[in-house]
C-alpha cells in the first residue's frame, strides 16, 4: 500500500508510474477523497473547539447565576456533541473508502525496470549453463512419468478433478529429495532460518501481502473463512506484522518448504497436460525483511540463492527482469528465473524474486527502530522469492536427465537424499 501523503505530493509521478504499468487506476479519485477528508477533519476540529469553549461558558454562567444562558449553552453543547459524533462516523466512512481505494493501487516500479506491456517486454540479463544435447527426441515429463508408472493423472482426476497429480515410488521420493535439498541449501549456505508455518491464514494476512482483496479468485477459502496459502510468502512475511523490530536484528531471512494452493483462475486451456500448472504443489519459499538501505542488495542476494539451486542441479536457465506490464501487484522489481525444458523445447518460469519496498509493510504495520536514533519507527522493506518451485524442478530434472530407454538419472547432489539411488526406472 502506498503512503497517502506521498500520493498527495506526487500525484503526477504516481500517474506516470501507473501508466508504465498499464494500470487504469488514477490518482485523481484518491486525491479528491483525501482533500474531502482533510476538510472534514478541519470542521471536526472547529466543532470540538466550539464545544470546549461552550463547556467553559456553562460554568461561568452558573457561577454568575445566569440560568437562562447556562441552559442555552448546554443545548448548544448537546447539539455540537451530536454533530461531532456524526462527523466522526463520516470520518470513519471516508477513511474506509480511502483505504479501499489505496488497496487497489499497485506498487511503483523502480526506474530501472523496463517499460513493457507483457512478457515480450522482459529483458534477459543472464544465461547460465548450456542446453543438454540428445541423440534422440526428448520426451515431456508426463510421457516419461506415465511410462514409468510413477505419475498418475487419471487417478488424481477421479479423486480431485483436473490439475492434480499422484506421484508414486521413486518419483515421489525424488520430489521430496528436491524440497529437502533446496531447504538445506538455503539454510546452510545462505543463512535462511527454516520455518514450519501455518497453511491456513485469515483475511488480514493475505491483505498484508497484497493477495486480498484484488486476487481472491486465485485463492481457495475454507468454510470457516480461512484461506489456504497460495505461497509460504504469506505466512513468512506476516511473521513481522504489527511489530517494531530493532534494526540490529535485520535482515531477517526465512525459508519454508510447504504445499501451495492456487485456483488457477483465468488459466483455462493453459498447460493442461502434465504438472506444470497445478492446484496443489510444493515450493521452497524465501522471504527477507530488511531496512530500506539494504533491500536492493538483498534482492540480488536472494536471486543468487535461487539460481544456486539450479546450478547445483546442473540445469540450464536464464534470468530475466520483468517489465512493468508483467510484474506482480506488490513488486517494485522482479527477476524471473526460467529453466530450460528440452521436452517442451522452451524456457519456463521456476522462480520469481521480488523486492516490494515498504508496500507490504504498510499493509501489515511492520516497522523497525533505527539504531541510535530517536526518530519514529520506520517501515521495513520486504522481499520474497521461490527457491524454487519443487514441482517444476522435478519436471526439469526429469526432462534434462532422461535417457533413451526412458529412465532418469538422479543428479549427484540429490543422491544423498535418495539413499544413493543413481537412476529411476533402470532395468
Amino acid at each position: 500500500m502506498l503512503d497517502i501523503k506521498w500520493i498527495r505530493d506526487n500525484a503526477e509521478v504516481l500517474d506516470e508510474a501507473l501508466k508504465r504499468r498499464g494500470s487504469a487506476v488514477s490518482s485523481s479519485e484518491i486525491v479528491l477523497l483525501d482533500e474531502k477528508r482533510r476538510q472534514h477533519l478541519k470542521s471536526l476540529q472547529d466543532w470540538q473547539s466550539q464545544r470546549n469553549e461552550a463547556s467553559k461558558l456553562i460554568g461561568k454562567a452558573k457561577a454568575s447565576g445566569d440560568a437562562a444562558l447556562a441552559d442555552e449553552t448546554m443545548r448548544t453543547v448537546a447539539d455540537l456533541k451530536t454533530k461531532i459524533q456524526d462527523g466522526e462516523k463520516l470520518e470513519r466512512e471516508i477513511d474506509a473508502e480511502i483505504n479501499a481505494l489505496l488497496a487497489t493501487i499497485p506498487n511503483i516500479p523502480l526506474a530501472e525496470v523496463p517499460t513493457g506491456a507483457d512478457e515480450s517486454g522482459n529483458v534477459e540479463i543472464r544465461l547460465v549453463g548450456e542446453k543438454r544435447s540428445f541423440d534422440f527426441q526428448p520426451k515431456e515429463h508426463f510421457e516419461l512419468g506415465e511410462a514409468l508408472g510413477l505419475m498418475d493423472f487419471e487417478r488424481a482426476a477421479r479423486m480431485s478433478g483436473s490439475r492434480f497429480t499422484v506421484l508414486r515410488g521413486d518419483l515421489a521420493r525424488l520430489e521430496r529429495a528436491l524440497g529437502q535439498f533446496m531447504v538445506e541449501t538455503h539454510t546452510r549456505e545462505f543463512g535462511y532460518e527454516e520455518v514450519s508455518p501455518p497453511l491456513l491464514v485469515r483475511d488480514e494476512a493475505l491483505f498484508g501481502t497484497s493477495q486480498l482483496p484484488k486476487f481472491s479468485e486465485d485463492l481457495f477459502q475454507t468454510t470457516d473463512g480461512r484461506w489456504l496459502i497460495p505461497t509460504a510468502e504469506v505466512s513468512l512475511t506476516n511473521l513481522v506484522r504489527e511489530e517494531i523490530l530493532d534494526e540490529a536484528s535485520l535482515p531477517l531471512r526465512f525459508t519454508a518448504l510447504t504445499p501451495s494452493f492456487r485456483s488457477e483462475a483465468g488459466s483455462a486451456g493453459r498447460d493442461t497436460r502434465g504438472m506444470l500448472r497445478q492446484h496443489q504443489f510444493y515450493k521452497a519459499e524465501l522471504v527477507s525483511i530488511t531496512t530500506p538501505e539494504t533491500s536492493l542488495a538483498e534482492h540480488e542476494r536472494m536471486t543468487a540463492a535461487a539460481e544456486a539451486v539450479l546450478t547445483k542441479l546442473g540445469l540450464h536457465f536464464r534470468t530475466v527482469v520483468l517489465c512493468t506490464g508483467d510484474m506482480g501487484f506488490s513488486s517494485q522489481k522482479t527477476y524471473d528465473i526460467e529453466v530450460w525444458l528440452p521436452g517442451q523445447n522452451a524456457y519456463r518460469e521456476i522462480s520469481s524474486c521480488s523486492v516490494c519496498g515498504d508496500f507490504q509493510a504498510r499493509r501489515m504495520n511492520a516497522r523497525y527502530r533505527p539504531a541510535g536514533e530517536k526518530a519514529a519507527p520506520r517501515f521495513v522493506h520486504t522481499l520474497n522469492g521461490s527457491g524454487t518451485a519443487v514441482g517444476r524442478a522435478l519436471i526439469a530434472v526429469m526432462e534434462n536427465y532422461q535417457q533413451q530407454d526412458g529412465s532418469i538419472l538422479v543428479p549427484e547432489v540429490l543422491r544423498p537424499f535418495m539413499g544413493g539411488l543413481e537412476r529411476i526406472g533402470a532395468n
